[in-house]
């Protein structure tokens, strides 16, 4: 099971996931986030961030040409969209790089079947499950997943305490923590080293 946490933006927060040694990490690039990167300083991050973890850029309706040059200078090896991409978007992409994509789906949205139907015919690569728009720290109604064909992520209010049980219940590809192992706004070390123990601890019980 994949562990992504996103949102890093100070140097501290890279030494702590190269301790943890989750698999993924989310550098924000939607400039309305208290999370935001600047494409230079997410290259300054990911120089310092270990080759065995993943980068991931979160994009909210973001000019195909700037996601296309943060894929191609390596500063991103993943591209996830969080925003109203449609499949047309994703077509584009498609044709322009190679590295996989992400799509959120807000499962408490009113039309949020009709969207996930949509992406689940498209080829993206990945979905991502959450809550609202993204960073609102609540949980949705699990049952709503229903049988999603599409390996997932699932988001929205994950943190040290629900992680696991969460992953049990759902066993989604990979989950994704933000808010969840932060203190105070900031990552907190000893939050991403306990969630990521725990859900290596679900992986050992369901092999």
């Amino acid at each position: 099971m994949k562990i992504k946490i996103c949102g890093l933006s100070r140097v501290e927060d890279v030494e702590a996931v190269n301790e943890a040694r989750p698999d993924l990490i989310g550098f924000v690039f939607a400039r309305g986030s208290r999370r935001y990167v600047t494409p230079s300083q997410a290259a300054l991050l990911k120089s310092g961030l270990s080759k065995e973890i993943l980068a991931v850029g979160v994009f909210v309706d973001e000019e195909l040409d700037i996601v296309l040059d943060l894929a191609e200078k390596q500063t991103i090896d993943i591209i996830q969209l969080h925003g109203s991409e449609d499949v047309k978007y994703l077509e584009r992409l498609k044709r322009c790089c190679d590295a996989p994509v992400v799509k959120a789906v807000s499962m408490t949205s009113d039309g949020f079947s009709e969207e996930l139907r949509r992406w689940e015919e498209s080829s993206i690569d990945y979905l991502l499950l959450d809550s609202g728009t993204g960073g609102t720290g609540q949980q949705f109604d699990y049952r709503l997943i229903g049988r999603v064909t599409k390996p997932f992520f699932l988001a929205g209010g994950l943190n040290p305490e629900n992680v696991a049980q969460a992953a049990m219940q759902v066993l989604p590809y990979g989950v994704d923590m933000s808010s969840g192992v932060e203190t105070e706004g900031k990552k907190d070390r000893e939050k991403i080293k306990e969630a990521v123990r725990r859900i290596r601890d679900v992986e050992r019980k369901i092999r």
